[in-house]
């Protein structure tokens, strides 16, 4: 992300444009726009907050096409992921020496 004095840009919180081009392609379904968030999402840095991203993009693009898909899966990347603990894995299954 830019510094804490430079505003943020389309550019920044969409490096390679995947989020612009989604609101450009006409006919697009909910499904293709949560693969193309996916992939958005995964090329977030590591250090960037993607919710901060996701609003400023939710501002940039979803207000002059407010019924976009898009929009929706955006929206619904704000909401905070289900805290489901852990799930298992080779510990959970194989019994402990006794």
């Amino acid at each position: 992300m830019t510094q804490e004095s430079e505003p943020m840009t389309p550019t920044d919180a969409d490096p390679k444009g995947l989020i612009r081009e989604s609101y450009n392609i006409e006919g697009i379904t909910a499904a293709e726009c949560r693969s193309i968030f996916l992939d958005w999402a995964l090329s977030v840095p590591v250090d960037a907050d993607p919710k901060e991203r996701i609003l400023f993009l939710l501002g940039h693009y979803g207000v002059a096409q407010p019924d976009h898909p898009m929009g929706q899966v955006m929206r619904e990347g704000l909401e905070a992921p289900l805290s489901r603990g852990r799930r298992g894995g080779r510990a959970a299954r194989v019994p402990r020496d006794v």
